[in-house]
């Protein structure tokens, strides 16, 4: 059933409208709820395509279907319509507002609304993809405040790996932090890039989270083998970074593994034909995220490297 979560009045007599298509089993009701949840960053298309077969894959099946399973597919339309990562015409990120505000009649009471809508379920799945200059494979985050609740949930959703990273100021502010805090399990899900859909990452989120839903009683249908992910620590993770700029050319392909020492790609004068620099692996590892959009500037982050395997 489709509904609107809230509906903000926008200039010229357009509404705003935030959707939600919930899902109820026609099997035996256990009370559970799930929700996906993604679009929040309007470059961020990734989630597109894991909603839209969600919704395909259990409205055919309800009758395996326990409980409920909420999809918001578009938390920021605007961003999704514009091609823009926060909300356009106000330079806001929209995941730095949370958990919102009843008292405004803006943005802040949207977000509120949305908010206290997923609250009190019994599992959130915060999709996002990487930017338009990076290229992430599969993976999990969770804030160190929240790993003992979060990552037996982790280990059943089939992602390549689950990074536990240190608590920061900033993510005091986005809807996975705040709804941890407020008792609501949300993972939150990064993969592919920006302003693309990666089907084969789309695919093999699908099926952890039916995994994960089987696991919680909630699906009774297929269930397809799952991987157990390489969990990581903040102390794990090698960075590269440009030292010069120019044009970036990758010597290895994303998601492989490579050597200390190794070079990994180089920046390039594409005027004068020069190498300008070669970029060398600081650790022995796989690399998870790789540059995608090849114009660079000094300071520009190339690529993450998982060590201590």
């Amino acid at each position: 059933m489709i509904s609107n979560v809230v509906s903000l009045g926008l200039p010229v007599g357009e509404k705003l409208v935030i959707p939600r298509n919930r899902i109820k089993g026609e099997a035996r009701d256990n009370g559970k709820r799930i929700c996906i949840v993604t679009g929040t960053h309007g470059d961020e298309l990734e989630g597109q395509y894991v909603s839209f077969m969600l919704n395909k894959i259990l409205e055919k099946n309800k009758s395996k279907l326990h409980g409920i399973v909420d999809i918001y597919p578009a938390n920021n339309p605007l961003g999704i319509s514009t091609i823009y990562r926060g909300l356009p015409g106000y330079d806001l990120d929209m995941n730095r507002m949370f958990p919102g505000s009843s008292h405004s009649s803006g943005f802040d009471y949207m977000v509120k609304k949305i908010y206290e809508d997923i609250c009190g379920a019994d599992l959130c799945i915060d999709i996002h993809a990487s930017n338009i200059f990076l290229r992430g494979i599969p993976q999990i985050r969770i804030n160190e405040n929240s790993v003992k609740t979060l990552l037996p949930l982790a280990r059943h959703m089939n992602m390549d790996f689950v990074w536990v990273h240190q608590a920061a100021t900033v993510l005091e502010s986005t809807l996975a932090y705040s709804l941890n805090e407020a008792g609501t399990p949300t993972l939150v899900v990064e993969m592919g890039v920006g302003m693309r859909i990666t089907k084969d990452y789309g695919d093999q989120l699908i099926d952890g989270i039916m995994a994960t839903m089987k696991k919680m009683d909630m699906w009774d249908g297929d269930e397809a083998p799952i991987k157990p992910p390489i969990v990581s620590t903040d102390g794990h993770v090698g960075f590269i970074n440009a030292n010069e700029s120019g044009l970036f050319i990758a010597y290895i392909n994303h998601g492989r593994r490579v050597r200390k020492g190794e070079i990994i790609g180089a920046v390039v004068d594409s005027l004068d034909g020069t190498i300008k620099e070669e970029l060398k692996s600081p650790v022995s590892g796989l690399v998870f995220t790789l540059r995608e959009y090849p114009i660079v500037y000094n300071g520009s982050l190339i690529a993450r490297v998982l060590g201590g395997l």
